[in-house]
């Protein structure tokens, strides 16, 4: 019976063995079809040439009307000012439109040329400005 169960154990590592080598090309194919949230899966993607997927900025002209919950921060420099909207260039280049109203926190009024951050919602508007 001893010598019996020396022998199963390698028997049992190797069709464990078979099946894990199996079974990996199935499970990289399904991980393949996945979207990942994870950073290194991100940072992967990206050295292969795979441009990872951003959250949807908000649509020209449909601008959250008030301060809310806040989606991002972002900074960059502010290129133009038309009224209360604020186009900001952030750090890579993008040109992101904000709404600047009565909500916004701000210490002092901005000119084109100055660094921002800002806080702003999903909906673009800015809950605050430095």
């Amino acid at each position: 019976m001893h010598k019996a169960n020396k022998q199963i154990l390698p028997v049992l590592v190797s069709a464990l063995a078979i099946v894990a080598l199996a079974i990996t090309p199935a499970l990289a194919k399904d991980s393949k079809n996945k979207k990942s949230s994870h950073s290194s899966a991100k940072v992967a993607a990206e050295s292969v040439g795979h441009v990872p997927e951003q959250p949807e900025a908000p649509k020209a002209g449909h601008f959250d009307s008030a301060p809310g919950p806040a989606w991002k921060t972002l900074g960059g420099t502010l290129k133009k000012v038309e009224g209360n909207i604020y186009t900001v260039e952030d750090y890579e280049g993008n040109h992101v439109k904000l709404l600047v109203g009565q909500g916004t926190k701000q210490l002092h009024k901005k000119k084109v040329g100055d660094t921002v951050r800002a806080e702003i919602t999903r909906g673009g508007f800015a809950n605050s400005i430095q």
